[in-house]
Protein backbone atom coordinates (compact mmCIF):
# COMPACT_ATOMS: atom_id res chain seq x y z
CA UNK A 1 0.00 0.00 0.00
CA UNK A 2 3.07 2.14 0.08
CA UNK A 3 3.51 3.02 -3.63
CA UNK A 4 -0.35 2.90 -4.17
CA UNK A 5 0.69 6.70 -5.17
CA UNK A 6 3.05 6.08 -7.90
CA UNK A 7 0.74 3.52 -9.57
CA UNK A 8 -1.45 5.93 -11.47
CA UNK A 9 1.50 6.95 -13.53
CA UNK A 10 3.14 4.03 -13.41
CA UNK A 11 0.07 1.69 -14.54
CA UNK A 12 -0.13 4.01 -17.91
CA UNK A 13 3.25 3.93 -18.58
CA UNK A 14 4.22 0.53 -18.63
CA UNK A 15 0.91 -0.39 -20.44
CA UNK A 16 1.76 1.94 -22.89
CA UNK A 17 5.49 0.47 -23.01
CA UNK A 18 4.34 -3.15 -23.16
CA UNK A 19 1.79 -1.91 -26.34
CA UNK A 20 4.95 -0.87 -28.37
CA UNK A 21 6.33 -4.71 -27.84
CA UNK A 22 5.81 -7.96 -29.19
CA UNK A 23 3.70 -10.07 -29.18
CA UNK A 24 0.84 -6.90 -28.52
CA UNK A 25 2.13 -4.89 -30.86
CA UNK A 26 0.19 -4.67 -33.99
CA UNK A 27 -2.40 -6.98 -32.10
CA UNK A 28 -5.24 -4.63 -32.00
CA UNK A 29 -7.73 -7.13 -29.76
CA UNK A 30 -5.02 -7.90 -27.22
CA UNK A 31 -3.99 -3.54 -26.99
CA UNK A 32 -7.84 -2.76 -26.17
CA UNK A 33 -8.13 -5.88 -23.47
CA UNK A 34 -4.58 -4.59 -22.14
CA UNK A 35 -5.88 -0.74 -22.35
CA UNK A 36 -9.43 -1.63 -20.52
CA UNK A 37 -8.16 -3.70 -17.93
CA UNK A 38 -5.13 -1.42 -17.26
CA UNK A 39 -8.02 1.54 -16.86
CA UNK A 40 -9.89 -0.77 -15.13
CA UNK A 41 -7.69 -0.88 -12.37
CA UNK A 42 -6.60 2.68 -12.53
CA UNK A 43 -10.22 3.28 -11.23
CA UNK A 44 -10.08 1.03 -8.49
CA UNK A 45 -6.77 2.30 -7.21
CA UNK A 46 -7.71 5.82 -7.54
CA UNK A 47 -10.87 5.51 -5.92
CA UNK A 48 -8.75 4.04 -3.04
CA UNK A 49 -6.29 6.92 -3.10
CA UNK A 50 -9.53 9.24 -2.69
CA UNK A 51 -10.94 7.18 0.35
CA UNK A 52 -7.53 7.33 1.94
CA UNK A 53 -7.17 10.69 1.60
CA UNK A 54 -11.05 11.26 2.59
CA UNK A 55 -9.41 10.96 6.15
CA UNK A 56 -7.53 13.96 5.89
CA UNK A 57 -4.34 11.70 5.53
CA UNK A 58 -1.66 13.39 3.02
CA UNK A 59 0.86 10.74 1.19
CA UNK A 60 3.87 11.86 0.23
CA UNK A 61 5.55 9.71 -1.45
CA UNK A 62 9.35 10.38 -2.23
CA UNK A 63 11.02 8.68 -5.07
CA UNK A 64 14.30 7.16 -4.46
CA UNK A 65 13.90 8.52 -0.98
CA UNK A 66 15.63 12.01 -1.96
CA UNK A 67 14.14 13.90 0.27
CA UNK A 68 12.18 17.18 -0.82
CA UNK A 69 13.00 19.57 -1.44
CA UNK A 70 15.96 17.88 -3.80
CA UNK A 71 14.35 15.30 -4.77
CA UNK A 72 11.04 14.21 -6.82
CA UNK A 73 7.93 14.26 -4.64
CA UNK A 74 4.28 12.93 -5.14
CA UNK A 75 1.79 14.51 -3.27
CA UNK A 76 -1.58 12.31 -3.08
CA UNK A 77 -4.35 15.28 -0.66
CA UNK A 78 -7.86 15.25 -1.58
CA UNK A 79 -7.47 17.51 -4.52
CA UNK A 80 -4.85 15.11 -6.11
CA UNK A 81 -6.86 12.29 -5.71
CA UNK A 82 -10.54 13.64 -6.85
CA UNK A 83 -8.78 14.97 -10.14
CA UNK A 84 -7.17 11.41 -10.60
CA UNK A 85 -10.64 9.54 -10.12
CA UNK A 86 -12.07 11.76 -12.17
CA UNK A 87 -9.00 11.11 -15.66
CA UNK A 88 -9.34 7.10 -15.14
CA UNK A 89 -13.43 6.90 -15.07
CA UNK A 90 -13.13 9.38 -18.20
CA UNK A 91 -10.35 7.58 -19.71
CA UNK A 92 -12.17 4.35 -19.61
CA UNK A 93 -15.33 5.64 -21.13
CA UNK A 94 -13.31 7.06 -23.52
CA UNK A 95 -11.07 4.07 -24.24
CA UNK A 96 -14.42 1.68 -23.97
CA UNK A 97 -15.63 4.38 -27.09
CA UNK A 98 -12.60 3.87 -29.28
CA UNK A 99 -12.85 0.04 -28.90
CA UNK A 100 -15.94 0.27 -31.01
CA UNK A 101 -13.98 1.08 -34.06
CA UNK A 102 -12.10 4.49 -33.96
CA UNK A 103 -8.94 2.58 -32.73
CA UNK A 104 -8.44 1.52 -35.88
CA UNK A 105 -7.91 4.88 -37.93
CA UNK A 106 -4.29 5.11 -37.27
CA UNK A 107 -1.64 2.99 -35.60
CA UNK A 108 -0.16 3.57 -31.78
CA UNK A 109 -3.77 4.83 -30.68
CA UNK A 110 -3.36 2.91 -27.59
CA UNK A 111 -0.11 3.33 -26.08
CA UNK A 112 -0.42 7.40 -27.18
CA UNK A 113 -4.01 7.67 -24.79
CA UNK A 114 -1.31 5.64 -22.04
CA UNK A 115 0.79 8.37 -22.29
CA UNK A 116 -1.18 11.07 -21.95
CA UNK A 117 -3.03 9.49 -19.45
CA UNK A 118 0.36 9.66 -17.39
CA UNK A 119 0.74 12.67 -18.09
CA UNK A 120 -2.21 13.81 -16.87
CA UNK A 121 -2.16 11.92 -13.89
CA UNK A 122 1.76 12.86 -12.59
CA UNK A 123 0.45 16.50 -13.40
CA UNK A 124 -2.29 16.34 -10.52
CA UNK A 125 0.03 14.12 -8.08
CA UNK A 126 3.67 16.09 -8.41
CA UNK A 127 4.68 18.12 -5.63
CA UNK A 128 7.18 20.38 -7.46
CA UNK A 129 6.09 22.59 -10.54
CA UNK A 130 9.43 21.60 -12.54
CA UNK A 131 8.26 18.59 -12.63
CA UNK A 132 4.50 19.76 -13.61
CA UNK A 133 6.37 21.19 -16.31
CA UNK A 134 7.62 17.54 -17.48
CA UNK A 135 4.19 16.13 -16.72
CA UNK A 136 2.99 18.67 -19.40
CA UNK A 137 5.42 18.03 -21.67
CA UNK A 138 4.49 14.06 -21.65
CA UNK A 139 0.91 14.77 -21.49
CA UNK A 140 1.28 17.43 -24.60
CA UNK A 141 3.57 15.59 -26.65
CA UNK A 142 0.92 12.75 -26.67
CA UNK A 143 -1.98 14.97 -27.68
CA UNK A 144 0.17 16.18 -30.89
CA UNK A 145 -0.11 12.59 -31.85
CA UNK A 146 -3.71 12.05 -30.80
CA UNK A 147 -5.17 15.24 -32.30
CA UNK A 148 -3.72 14.14 -36.01
CA UNK A 149 -4.64 10.43 -35.14
CA UNK A 150 -6.27 8.88 -38.33
CA UNK A 151 -5.17 11.98 -40.77
CA UNK A 152 -7.11 14.62 -42.69
CA UNK A 153 -6.76 18.06 -43.97
CA UNK A 154 -9.01 19.42 -40.90
CA UNK A 155 -6.86 17.67 -37.88
CA UNK A 156 -3.64 19.09 -39.62
CA UNK A 157 -4.87 22.44 -39.41
CA UNK A 158 -5.89 22.63 -35.91
CA UNK A 159 -2.71 20.51 -34.92
CA UNK A 160 -0.25 23.28 -36.54
CA UNK A 161 -2.06 25.93 -34.30
CA UNK A 162 -2.14 23.70 -30.98
CA UNK A 163 1.56 22.45 -31.32
CA UNK A 164 3.06 26.29 -32.24
CA UNK A 165 1.23 27.90 -29.24
CA UNK A 166 1.67 25.08 -26.74
CA UNK A 167 5.47 24.85 -27.74
CA UNK A 168 5.49 29.18 -27.07
CA UNK A 169 3.58 28.06 -23.86
CA UNK A 170 6.13 25.95 -22.42
CA UNK A 171 8.96 28.40 -23.60
CA UNK A 172 7.30 31.21 -21.47
CA UNK A 173 7.00 27.49 -18.46
CA UNK A 174 10.88 27.46 -18.39
CA UNK A 175 11.22 31.11 -18.16
CA UNK A 176 8.94 31.62 -15.32
CA UNK A 177 10.70 28.56 -13.74
CA UNK A 178 14.01 29.67 -14.02
CA UNK A 179 13.03 33.15 -12.85
CA UNK A 180 11.86 31.68 -9.56
CA UNK A 181 14.11 29.51 -8.75
CA UNK A 182 16.91 32.10 -9.05
CA UNK A 183 14.81 34.36 -6.67
CA UNK A 184 13.95 31.33 -4.52
CA UNK A 185 16.36 28.86 -4.82
CA UNK A 186 13.63 26.13 -4.96
CA UNK A 187 10.41 24.98 -7.25
CA UNK A 188 9.41 22.70 -4.82
CA UNK A 189 5.48 24.12 -4.06
CA UNK A 190 5.67 24.03 0.09
CA UNK A 191 9.13 24.82 -0.02
CA UNK A 192 8.14 27.75 -2.16
CA UNK A 193 5.18 28.64 -0.06
CA UNK A 194 7.33 28.58 2.91
CA UNK A 195 9.88 30.71 1.47
CA UNK A 196 7.99 33.29 -0.57
CA UNK A 197 6.84 35.49 2.18
CA UNK A 198 10.41 36.01 3.44
CA UNK A 199 11.37 37.38 0.19
CA UNK A 200 13.32 40.74 0.36
CA UNK A 201 11.68 43.40 -1.11
CA UNK A 202 14.04 44.13 -4.18
CA UNK A 203 13.48 40.28 -5.33
CA UNK A 204 9.32 40.75 -5.02
CA UNK A 205 8.98 42.36 -8.31
CA UNK A 206 10.76 39.49 -10.20
CA UNK A 207 9.32 36.82 -8.38
CA UNK A 208 6.02 38.64 -8.86
CA UNK A 209 6.68 38.56 -12.85
CA UNK A 210 7.74 34.60 -12.72
CA UNK A 211 4.50 33.98 -10.92
CA UNK A 212 2.37 36.22 -13.89
CA UNK A 213 4.11 34.00 -16.34
CA UNK A 214 3.13 31.28 -14.91
CA UNK A 215 -0.73 32.48 -14.71
CA UNK A 216 -0.13 32.93 -18.80
CA UNK A 217 1.23 29.21 -19.47
CA UNK A 218 -1.86 28.11 -17.24
CA UNK A 219 -4.54 30.34 -19.04
CA UNK A 220 -3.28 28.97 -22.03
CA UNK A 221 -4.18 25.33 -21.08
CA UNK A 222 -7.06 26.68 -19.64
CA UNK A 223 -8.27 28.19 -22.74
CA UNK A 224 -8.78 31.36 -20.86
CA UNK A 225 -9.03 34.91 -23.07
CA UNK A 226 -7.51 35.67 -25.18
CA UNK A 227 -5.69 32.54 -25.38
CA UNK A 228 -8.98 30.14 -25.74
CA UNK A 229 -9.02 30.65 -29.66
CA UNK A 230 -7.54 27.67 -30.48
CA UNK A 231 -9.72 25.38 -28.44
CA UNK A 232 -13.11 25.20 -30.58
CA UNK A 233 -10.75 24.16 -33.77
CA UNK A 234 -8.72 21.65 -31.71
CA UNK A 235 -11.59 19.62 -29.98
CA UNK A 236 -14.09 19.80 -32.71
CA UNK A 237 -11.58 18.83 -34.95
CA UNK A 238 -10.32 15.14 -33.16
CA UNK A 239 -11.76 11.87 -33.02
CA UNK A 240 -14.27 11.43 -30.62
CA UNK A 241 -12.80 9.32 -28.05
CA UNK A 242 -9.69 11.67 -27.83
CA UNK A 243 -11.66 15.41 -28.02
CA UNK A 244 -13.51 13.11 -24.81
CA UNK A 245 -10.54 13.00 -23.28
CA UNK A 246 -9.18 16.59 -23.97
CA UNK A 247 -12.20 18.03 -21.80
CA UNK A 248 -9.90 17.28 -18.74
CA UNK A 249 -6.99 19.06 -20.42
CA UNK A 250 -8.40 22.54 -19.66
CA UNK A 251 -9.16 21.11 -16.37
CA UNK A 252 -4.99 20.48 -15.95
CA UNK A 253 -4.78 24.38 -16.20
CA UNK A 254 -7.39 25.22 -14.01
CA UNK A 255 -5.69 22.71 -11.67
CA UNK A 256 -2.75 24.35 -11.52
CA UNK A 257 -3.76 27.91 -11.40
CA UNK A 258 -5.47 26.38 -8.08
CA UNK A 259 -2.57 24.82 -6.55
CA UNK A 260 -0.09 27.20 -7.63
CA UNK A 261 -2.14 30.31 -6.61
CA UNK A 262 -3.59 29.35 -3.77
CA UNK A 263 -0.56 27.13 -2.13
CA UNK A 264 1.96 29.38 -3.25
CA UNK A 265 1.08 32.77 -3.50
CA UNK A 266 -2.14 32.27 -1.43
CA UNK A 267 -3.43 34.00 1.87
CA UNK A 268 0.68 33.69 3.65
CA UNK A 269 2.25 34.65 0.66
CA UNK A 270 3.15 38.34 2.26
CA UNK A 271 3.59 41.50 -0.51
CA UNK A 272 2.36 38.76 -3.33
CA UNK A 273 -0.35 37.07 -1.48
CA UNK A 274 -3.07 36.63 -3.96
CA UNK A 275 -1.04 38.19 -6.92
CA UNK A 276 -3.80 36.68 -9.53
CA UNK A 277 -7.21 37.25 -8.55
CA UNK A 278 -7.21 41.17 -10.24
CA UNK A 279 -6.50 39.43 -13.26
CA UNK A 280 -8.81 36.82 -12.78
CA UNK A 281 -11.50 39.01 -12.00
CA UNK A 282 -11.92 40.44 -15.65
CA UNK A 283 -10.19 37.32 -17.53
CA UNK A 284 -13.17 35.48 -15.75
CA UNK A 285 -16.33 37.51 -17.04
CA UNK A 286 -14.29 38.15 -20.57
CA UNK A 287 -13.83 34.76 -20.50
CA UNK A 288 -17.67 34.13 -20.10
CA UNK A 289 -19.23 36.61 -22.72
CA UNK A 290 -17.00 35.29 -25.57
CA UNK A 291 -17.82 31.77 -24.54
CA UNK A 292 -21.50 33.13 -24.79
CA UNK A 293 -20.88 35.15 -27.71
CA UNK A 294 -19.34 31.65 -29.47
CA UNK A 295 -22.53 29.10 -28.05
CA UNK A 296 -24.62 31.16 -29.98
CA UNK A 297 -22.48 31.44 -33.13
CA UNK A 298 -21.43 27.68 -33.68
CA UNK A 299 -22.54 25.75 -36.98
CA UNK A 300 -22.21 22.19 -35.92
CA UNK A 301 -22.86 20.27 -32.40
CA UNK A 302 -19.44 19.61 -32.38
CA UNK A 303 -18.34 23.37 -32.35
CA UNK A 304 -21.02 24.35 -29.84
CA UNK A 305 -19.63 21.43 -27.37
CA UNK A 306 -16.02 22.98 -27.76
CA UNK A 307 -17.79 26.31 -26.90
CA UNK A 308 -19.34 25.23 -23.74
CA UNK A 309 -15.95 24.17 -22.60
CA UNK A 310 -14.27 27.18 -23.15
CA UNK A 311 -17.86 28.62 -20.92
CA UNK A 312 -17.45 26.12 -18.59
CA UNK A 313 -13.85 27.19 -17.87
CA UNK A 314 -15.48 31.13 -17.52
CA UNK A 315 -17.74 29.57 -14.76
CA UNK A 316 -14.92 28.32 -12.79
CA UNK A 317 -12.35 30.63 -13.47
CA UNK A 318 -15.28 32.75 -11.23
CA UNK A 319 -14.63 30.39 -8.67
CA UNK A 320 -11.35 30.75 -8.55
CA UNK A 321 -11.51 34.80 -8.41
CA UNK A 322 -13.14 34.80 -5.29
CA UNK A 323 -10.18 32.90 -3.86
CA UNK A 324 -12.02 31.45 -0.48
CA UNK A 325 -12.77 27.71 0.35
CA UNK A 326 -16.70 28.34 0.14
CA UNK A 327 -15.91 29.38 -3.73
CA UNK A 328 -13.20 26.41 -4.11
CA UNK A 329 -15.42 23.70 -2.91
CA UNK A 330 -18.32 25.02 -5.40
CA UNK A 331 -16.25 25.01 -8.30
CA UNK A 332 -14.69 21.97 -7.58
CA UNK A 333 -18.24 20.14 -7.75
CA UNK A 334 -18.56 22.32 -10.74
CA UNK A 335 -15.50 20.95 -12.20
CA UNK A 336 -16.23 17.36 -11.98
CA UNK A 337 -19.88 17.96 -13.58
CA UNK A 338 -18.61 19.52 -16.52
CA UNK A 339 -15.94 17.65 -17.36
CA UNK A 340 -17.78 14.79 -17.54
CA UNK A 341 -20.80 15.85 -18.96
CA UNK A 342 -18.66 17.64 -21.86
CA UNK A 343 -16.50 14.77 -22.90
CA UNK A 344 -19.93 12.38 -22.83
CA UNK A 345 -21.22 15.04 -25.16
CA UNK A 346 -18.48 14.77 -27.25
CA UNK A 347 -18.56 11.28 -27.89
CA UNK A 348 -22.63 11.46 -28.48
CA UNK A 349 -21.88 14.42 -31.59
CA UNK A 350 -19.80 11.56 -33.08
CA UNK A 351 -22.85 8.97 -33.06
CA UNK A 352 -25.21 11.38 -34.41
CA UNK A 353 -22.56 12.38 -37.21
CA UNK A 354 -22.33 8.90 -37.86
CA UNK A 355 -26.35 8.38 -38.35
CA UNK A 356 -26.50 11.67 -40.52
CA UNK A 357 -24.64 10.77 -43.45
CA UNK A 358 -22.62 14.19 -44.97
CA UNK A 359 -24.50 16.53 -43.11
CA UNK A 360 -22.80 14.89 -40.31
CA UNK A 361 -23.67 17.28 -36.70
CA UNK A 362 -24.14 20.88 -38.76
CA UNK A 363 -26.94 21.84 -38.07
CA UNK A 364 -28.82 21.91 -41.26
CA UNK A 365 -31.43 19.38 -42.50
CA UNK A 366 -30.01 15.81 -43.09
CA UNK A 367 -31.78 12.22 -43.21
CA UNK A 368 -33.20 10.87 -40.20
CA UNK A 369 -31.48 9.21 -37.57
CA UNK A 370 -32.27 4.96 -37.29
CA UNK A 371 -31.47 5.66 -33.31
CA UNK A 372 -33.18 8.13 -32.64
CA UNK A 373 -35.04 7.26 -29.17
CA UNK A 374 -31.94 5.93 -27.94
CA UNK A 375 -29.51 9.07 -28.81
CA UNK A 376 -32.71 11.41 -28.50
CA UNK A 377 -32.53 10.34 -24.67
CA UNK A 378 -28.67 10.68 -24.03
CA UNK A 379 -29.32 14.08 -26.16
CA UNK A 380 -31.64 15.42 -23.60
CA UNK A 381 -29.69 14.49 -20.77
CA UNK A 382 -26.80 16.30 -21.87
CA UNK A 383 -28.29 19.38 -22.77
CA UNK A 384 -30.20 19.74 -19.20
CA UNK A 385 -27.07 18.62 -17.71
CA UNK A 386 -24.57 20.97 -19.45
CA UNK A 387 -27.24 24.02 -19.32
CA UNK A 388 -27.95 23.76 -15.34
CA UNK A 389 -31.23 22.94 -15.37
CA UNK A 390 -32.31 20.77 -12.29
CA UNK A 391 -32.64 18.03 -11.32
CA UNK A 392 -29.55 17.48 -12.91
CA UNK A 393 -25.94 18.53 -11.50
CA UNK A 394 -25.54 21.27 -13.53
CA UNK A 395 -28.03 23.57 -11.98
CA UNK A 396 -26.48 22.88 -8.19
CA UNK A 397 -23.12 23.25 -9.43
CA UNK A 398 -23.96 26.52 -10.17
CA UNK A 399 -25.86 27.06 -7.57
CA UNK A 400 -23.72 26.23 -5.23
CA UNK A 401 -20.91 28.82 -7.23
CA UNK A 402 -23.90 31.74 -7.06
CA UNK A 403 -24.42 31.25 -3.81
CA UNK A 404 -20.52 31.40 -2.72
CA UNK A 405 -20.45 35.10 -4.15
CA UNK A 406 -20.67 36.96 -0.41
CA UNK A 407 -19.70 40.29 -1.41
CA UNK A 408 -22.24 42.63 -3.34
CA UNK A 409 -19.70 43.49 -5.44
CA UNK A 410 -19.16 40.38 -6.37
CA UNK A 411 -22.59 39.41 -7.04
CA UNK A 412 -23.22 41.80 -9.58
CA UNK A 413 -20.35 41.02 -12.02
CA UNK A 414 -21.33 37.19 -10.99
CA UNK A 415 -25.22 36.46 -11.66
CA UNK A 416 -25.51 38.41 -15.43
CA UNK A 417 -22.29 36.51 -16.39
CA UNK A 418 -23.18 32.93 -15.37
CA UNK A 419 -26.59 33.25 -15.96
CA UNK A 420 -26.97 35.02 -19.77
CA UNK A 421 -24.05 32.40 -20.08
CA UNK A 422 -26.82 29.45 -18.83
CA UNK A 423 -29.35 30.95 -20.92
CA UNK A 424 -27.24 30.91 -24.24
CA UNK A 425 -26.41 27.53 -23.64
CA UNK A 426 -29.97 27.00 -23.26
CA UNK A 427 -31.10 28.47 -26.74
CA UNK A 428 -28.52 26.93 -28.39
CA UNK A 429 -28.89 23.28 -26.96
CA UNK A 430 -32.36 23.55 -28.23
CA UNK A 431 -32.00 24.65 -31.29
CA UNK A 432 -29.49 22.06 -31.82
CA UNK A 433 -31.95 19.04 -30.79
CA UNK A 434 -34.82 21.30 -33.29
CA UNK A 435 -32.26 21.19 -35.66
CA UNK A 436 -31.32 17.54 -35.55
CA UNK A 437 -34.11 15.39 -34.75
CA UNK A 438 -36.70 17.00 -36.13
CA UNK A 439 -35.61 19.29 -39.60
CA UNK A 440 -35.42 16.04 -41.50
CA UNK A 441 -35.64 15.45 -45.35
CA UNK A 442 -35.72 11.48 -46.02
CA UNK A 443 -35.41 8.55 -44.66
CA UNK A 444 -31.99 6.80 -43.89
CA UNK A 445 -30.72 4.23 -46.98
CA UNK A 446 -29.44 2.33 -44.25
CA UNK A 447 -28.80 2.18 -40.88
CA UNK A 448 -25.61 2.38 -38.79
CA UNK A 449 -26.27 1.46 -36.12
CA UNK A 450 -23.92 2.59 -33.30
CA UNK A 451 -22.02 0.00 -31.14
CA UNK A 452 -23.14 -1.10 -27.48
CA UNK A 453 -20.17 -0.02 -26.68
CA UNK A 454 -20.36 3.47 -27.89
CA UNK A 455 -23.45 4.11 -26.21
CA UNK A 456 -22.48 2.01 -22.90
CA UNK A 457 -19.53 4.50 -22.76
CA UNK A 458 -22.13 7.60 -23.59
CA UNK A 459 -24.15 7.07 -20.80
CA UNK A 460 -21.47 5.96 -18.57
CA UNK A 461 -19.97 9.51 -18.51
CA UNK A 462 -23.78 11.61 -18.69
CA UNK A 463 -25.41 9.53 -16.24
CA UNK A 464 -22.76 10.76 -13.89
CA UNK A 465 -24.93 13.93 -13.84
CA UNK A 466 -28.13 12.77 -11.57
CA UNK A 467 -25.49 10.42 -9.61
CA UNK A 468 -23.88 13.85 -8.55
CA UNK A 469 -26.94 15.10 -7.73
CA UNK A 470 -28.62 11.68 -6.20
CA UNK A 471 -25.07 11.46 -4.16
CA UNK A 472 -25.46 15.57 -3.91
CA UNK A 473 -24.59 15.61 -0.24
CA UNK A 474 -21.69 13.39 0.30
CA UNK A 475 -19.82 14.65 -3.30
CA UNK A 476 -19.93 18.33 -2.27
CA UNK A 477 -19.47 17.74 1.38
CA UNK A 478 -16.02 16.00 -0.12
CA UNK A 479 -15.34 18.95 -2.10
CA UNK A 480 -15.63 21.52 0.41
CA UNK A 481 -13.77 19.58 2.87
CA UNK A 482 -10.93 19.07 -0.18
CA UNK A 483 -11.39 23.33 -0.69
CA UNK A 484 -10.37 23.96 2.94
CA UNK A 485 -7.58 21.22 2.90
CA UNK A 486 -6.20 23.08 0.26
CA UNK A 487 -6.83 26.63 1.31
CA UNK A 488 -5.36 25.39 4.95
CA UNK A 489 -2.18 23.74 3.70
CA UNK A 490 0.56 26.24 5.05
CA UNK A 491 -0.69 24.57 8.02
CA UNK A 492 0.41 20.87 6.50
CA UNK A 493 3.88 22.24 5.54
CA UNK A 494 5.34 19.95 8.01
CA UNK A 495 3.94 17.01 6.38
CA UNK A 496 4.93 17.69 2.82
CA UNK A 497 8.39 19.24 3.85
CA UNK A 498 11.33 18.28 6.72
CA UNK A 499 11.07 21.33 9.09
CA UNK A 500 8.63 23.19 6.66
CA UNK A 501 5.82 23.52 9.55
CA UNK A 502 8.53 24.83 12.60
Amino acid sequence: MEHLAILPILIPLLCGVLMLLPPISGQLSRQRSLSLAALGVLVLITLRLLLQAGSDEIEVYVLGDWQPPYGIVLVADRLSTLMLLLSSVLGFASMLYACAGDDRQGAYFHPLFMFQLMGINGAFLTGDIFNLFVFFEVLLIASYALLIHGGGKQKTRASVHYVVLNLVGSSIFLFALGILYGTLGTLNIADLAQKVSQLAPSEQAIASAGALMLLVVFGLKSAILPLQFWLPRTYSAASAPVAALFAILTKVGIYSILRVFTVIFGDDAGALAQIATPWLWPLAILTLIAATIGVLAASSLRQLIAQLVVLSVGTLLVGLAMARSEATGALLYYLVHSTLVCAGLFLLADMISQQRGKAEDRFVAARRMCQPVAIGIAFFIGALAIVGLPPFSGFVGKALLLKSTLLEGEAAWVYPAILFGGLAALIAMSRAGTTLFWHTSREPDSCDRVSRLQLAAVFLLLLTSPLLVIFGGPVSDFTYDTAEQLHGMSRSLHLLLPGGGS
